[in-house]
């Protein structure tokens, strides 16, 4: 708490439309100040303060105008306590009362501070105000310690310093050290749950975010309130930083603050998000610009988003280091040091080194800190001597470091270790000693991806893909993934599939095939590291083929077996398949909690099995295939005591490729539904189509049947109605049947509750049923939302139409930012064109879309008119 010299003893205070205009005009030439100092944070703070002194001036004469009492004060409280204001940060004040005056019973007092706050506003000031006497602040803090950390920032601003000093007097009194810091830590812990624990989020708040602002302010709030020191420098004073924690502290804080600052400019308003829609803009002012000039093209925002999640990093592990020695200091240890070996102590749970040079006096002890954090029973983290040593050991990690055998073969125990794998690895990456060691990674920490499906920067998505991993290998995550935990416990090296996950995808962002730059930096690495030739080979094929499992599982046609039969040549084994589909799965899993679905894990699994039974030795034998699926198909109908050959009429209408295309139970389900209501010559006129929906068999959503004599807009016309139902259609399966018949069957989602699954179903059959039998033009498509995330960083769509490798059909691959309605637009282009659609699979990853469709009609036969087809698309994609 400090008292600024008041400037009310300044010149009578003019009246507030000159006021108004004198803050405005000063206020706008700081501002102007804050835009051209482009990068540099030289003068940032003097800026900052400048805006405070104004603020404060102002504030002066409007107390003055407003005659309030002289027995009163006016305190600065909040970050406007600290004397800096950002540009649309609110004023926050106190007017604080003596006990023996009160605006509840003196109406001229009520007057005078309602007059008060109202000019504030008047002349320009966001102001946010309470009105109390010193007995209400101290029962407020006592109750509320977002209060006790507003009032511990107090100031005067004008007013009696008499009863500033009384109220600092007794506030410094009643503010118990050891319970604040408790609280506060409490506090910063659910503020970092908010945003997941991680600095990395792709729109950060530079305030509120892991290793914002707000991590440096609750250290300078703890130790004022406990009386050890309230700047970075006090603090070296006291022994709680060193003079190089204080210089970086000032220089991340500066960053940060400057880009608090812009953020606020660019928006016009306070905003402390560096929200997709500010990036660019704030990266400009900062003079980055986007560089083409590199293989691998990097935005501007790219470049500003490093930097911050540079800064981000830099002051959690600060954080961290202070928090404990404060900690330390307030409440000072009695647990006993026990010995690990001769280098490192166990001190309450924590590994503590055995002096405060011991990294650069044994440079090896570095990596040997990590290996005990996984290996020695009891341990919880380090302390904050360790995080001190280790911080201050950075430099010692060079080339020569890097290619040092013994730490190679540290490096190499430590992803051999049967558990600890995620945290020691997590906890490298946090104290830089993952990057500074495996330097490649080291080009990936803080890189974003604009691919609008990772919600992850590069390297934290791939520390989310070895969690992932090392999930499947934990019984007491088998649940969640059944199928991989089974598979997992048959597999007898997991660090083969640990170091996969680690280099899958750490060539992003280089240019060119990161899969196949990926693989030749892990090649290096297994040779540097000793690892067999015979295990080498796994995992470099791993990292280079972990995009094909999921490529064809979702783009192609399942039932064909000469997709599996070449998608299994290219695997070769089984332990390859296994290691492969493993990482598949970990590998969407750790893009987005988004991306996964129900759907998504059956096809993938769908392929695993189909592949595994060639790898098996067993043959591809369609005709086995189909008997098999319908002798299954036959035994449940039986038991839904279905009539004896009811299947018999529809059976007869559906060709092999039906049969191939869907599973038992949907054929099942389908010739219960049809036989019922199925004459001599179809449908009767008076139902020209058959709805039926179900819960999906597979997961969320609902599965849904459509019977109907087939037409060229048919496909096209399901489509619109699912659109402007709300509904997302995640594949489609489409047929023809000998009769004319089309026989369609949709997996759809939607956001509505599962609990009304039932209305939903009946929905559904009644109104797509209605809307088939309408007929009538298309209707238009829906103008949906699109997410902000696809405004700020759009994809060109893309297009691509090739024949099948039997001439008879075409493959069209569509990529493009997702938004609603996507499908039927490119449905009804197709409709337009005549023509028919036999297979959609409809890939969503976050925000983009990959669609593959199996097409055939007219239109495909001639060149000029694909053109015309492709045009179109690209028009509709746009």
């Amino acid at each position: 708490m400090s008292s600024l010299p008041a400037p009310c003893s300044a010149a009578p205070a003019a009246d507030l439309p000159t006021l108004r205009a004198h803050y405005q005009q000063r206020k706008s030439a700081l501002l102007q100040t804050l835009r051209d100092c482009g990068a540099s944070t030289r003068n940032l703070h003097g800026v900052l303060q400048q805006l405070g002194r104004l603020a404060d001036e102002t504030l002066c004469q409007l107390w003055q105008r407003a005659g309030m009492p002289t027995s009163c004060a006016l305190l600065a409280v909040g970050g406007f306590g600290r004397g800096e204001l950002f540009p649309h940060s609110d004023v926050d004040v106190l007017l604080m009362l003596p006990e023996d005056l009160s605006p509840e019973h003196d109406a001229g007092l009520k007057a005078c501070i309602e007059g008060f706050i109202g000019s504030c506003w008047d002349a320009g000031l966001e102001i946010g105000s309470s009105v109390r006497n010193i007995r209400e602040c101290l029962a407020e803090a006592d109750k509320d310690v977002t209060v006790q950390t507003s009032l511990l920032e107090a100031r005067l601003i004008a007013g009696h310093s008499g009863l500033f000093t009384l109220f600092s007097n007794q506030f410094r009194k009643a503010v118990d050290p050891q319970a604040f810091l408790v609280a506060k830590t409490l506090e910063m812990r659910q503020r970092h749950n908010k945003f997941d624990n991680t600095p990395y989020a792709l729109e950060p708040n530079c305030k509120e975010s892991p290793g914002g602002l707000r991590d440096l302010q609750l250290i300078l709030w703890i130790t004022k309130a406990a009386g050890l020191g309230s700047s970075w420098d006090e603090l070296v004073r006291t022994g709680l930083a060193t003079p190089h924690e204080a210089r970086q502290i000032k220089r991340n804080e500066a960053l940060l603050s400057l880009i608090r600052a812009r953020l606020h400019l660019v928006a016009g308003r306070r905003e402390d998000r560096l929200v997709f829609d500010l990036q660019t803009a704030v990266a400009e002012s900062f003079g980055y610009r986007n560089d083409l000039s590199q293989e691998a093209p990097v935005r501007a925002s790219e470049q500003l988003m490093r930097h911050y999640y540079w800064a981000a990093k830099a002051v959690t592990q600060l954080n961290q280091i202070l928090l404990l020695n404060i900690e330390e200091r307030l409440n000072p240890t009695t647990h006993a040091l026990r010995p690990i070996n001769e280098r490192f102590f166990e001190k309450a749970g924590m590994i503590e080194v055995a002096s405060d040079d011991l990294y650069h006096r044994h440079p090896h002890a570095i990596l040997e800190t990590f290996l005990l954090y996984e290996s020695t029973v009891g341990i919880r983290g380090l302390s904050a001597r360790t995080l001190r040593a280790l911080y201050n050991a950075r430099s010692l990690m060079t080339a020569r470091f890097r290619n040092d055998p013994v730490n190679r073969e540290t490096f190499r125990r430590i992803l051999m270790q049967p558990a600890g794998i995620t945290h020691a690895i997590r906890l490298m990456n946090q104290t830089s000693v993952l990057g500074r060691y495996l330097w490649v990674f080291r080009k990936i920490v803080g890189q974003m991806q604009h691919d609008l499906f990772h919600v992850y920067t590069v390297d934290q998505h791939i520390l989310m893909v070895l969690r992932n991993m090392r999930r499947f290998f934990m019984a007491e995550h088998a649940h969640e993934y059944p199928f991989c935990s089974q598979l997992a416990a048959g597999w007898d090296k997991p660090w083969i599939l640990y170091i996969a996950a680690l280099f899958h995808d750490i060539a992003k962002g280089r240019g060119g095939d990161h899969s196949e730059l990926g693989a030749r930096d892990v090649r290096r690495f297994c040779l540097q590291h000793g690892i067999s030739r015979q295990d080498s080979k796994l995992i470099e094929f791993l990292v280079e083929e972990h995009l094909t499992l999921s490529r064809v599982a979702q783009k192609a046609d399942l039932s064909d077996p000469d997709v599996i039969a070449g998608f299994a040549k290219r695997v070769g084994n089984e332990r390859y398949l296994t290691a492969l589909y493993l990482l598949t799965v970990a590998d969407i899993r750790g893009t987005s909690p988004k991306v996964w679905n129900a759907w998504k894990g059956k096809l993938l699994e769908d392929l695993y099995r189909y592949t595994l039974r060639v790898l098996g030795g067993r043959a591809p034998d369609p005709d086995a295939d189909i008997e098999a699926r319908k002798r299954e198909a036959l035994t449940q109908l039986a038991l839904h005591a279905e009539p004896f050959e009811s299947h018999k009429q529809l059976w007869a209408t559906l060709d092999v490729s039906y049969f191939m295309r869907h599973e038992a139970g949907d054929i099942a389900w389908h010739a219960r539904q049809i036989a019922r209501h199925l004459g001599p010559e179809g449908l009767s006129p008076d139902q020209p189509a058959l709805v039926r929906a179900r819960r999906s068999p597979v997961g969320e959503g609902l599965q849904v049947m459509v019977y109907t004599a087939d037409r060229a807009d048919l496909f096209a016309r399901i489509c619109g109605y699912f659109d402007q139902a709300g509904f997302s259609i995640v594949d489609a399966k489409v047929h023809t049947a000998k009769n004319g018949y089309a026989l369609d069957t949709f997996q759809v989602v939607t956001s509505m509750l599962p609990e009304h699954y039932q209305e939903l179903m009946h929905m559904v059959e009644a109104d797509l049923g209605q809307a088939l039998a309408t007929g009538g033009p298309l209707p238009a498509p829906g103008r949906g939302r699109v997410s902000r995330r696809v405004k700020s960083f759009p994809i060109a769509p893309r297009v691509d139409l090739q024949p099948d490798e039997k001439a008879q059909r075409w493959l069209l691959s569509i990529s493009a930012s997702d938004r609603p309605g996507l499908l039927y637009l490119v449905a009804r282009v197709l409709a337009a064109n005549d023509i028919s659609v036999q297979l959609a699979k409809v890939t969503t990853l976050g925000e983009r879309v990959e669609d593959t469709f199996l097409i055939q009609g007219p239109a495909l036969q001639q060149n000029r008119l694909q053109i015309v087809v492709e045009t179109e698309l690209l028009e509709a994609l746009a």
